[in-house]
């Protein structure tokens, strides 16, 4: 946490626990809400951290999202235990996932997740290590400009 930090809250999710799918999500948007952020910046971190738990919850053992708010910009990271991702750049394409059918059939692995984490955040760094897990950096602005 740095000096500049206005708020800052970390949230568990446990893998497999789909009755619980988007319950961190609602309350990252409703915190930043009441932060007083712009509507298209809760909209876009909300989008994002629901992707993000998903596959915590898809593909982890255990996770967590850590939200800070500095004056400026919205940082989420997003850690997990789990298997970790073999290849990155393909998992980042649109439409690819290893969704079960199990998964599938609760109307989930789309393989869109990824994609749209990146398309609503103004900056996104991935790192995964296979056997370990999967961390995630994302941020938005919220002065009002994307890059």
């Amino acid at each position: 946490m740095t000096k500049d930090t206005v708020f800052r809250q970390e949230f568990p999710v446990k893998g497999g626990d789909f009755s619980r799918a988007g319950e961190v999500s609602w309350e990252i948007k409703n915190l930043l809400k009441e932060l007083g952020l712009s509507t298209p910046v809760v909209l876009r971190a909300a989008i994002a951290s629901y992707e993000a738990e998903l596959n915590i919850i898809m593909y982890a053992w255990e996770g967590r999202l850590v939200l800070s708010v500095t004056p400026g910009r919205v940082h989420v990271v997003v850690e997990d235990s789990g298997p970790g991702i073999e290849d990155i750049e393909l998992a980042m394409t649109e439409g690819y996932s290893t969704a079960t059918l199990e998964m599938r059939e609760l109307g989930f692995g789309a393989g869109m997740g990824l994609a749209n984490i990146k398309k609503n955040t103004d900056a996104f760094l991935i790192t995964s290590e296979v056997g370990r897990g999967t961390r995630l950096e994302l941020t938005f602005l919220t002065n009002g400009q994307r890059p």
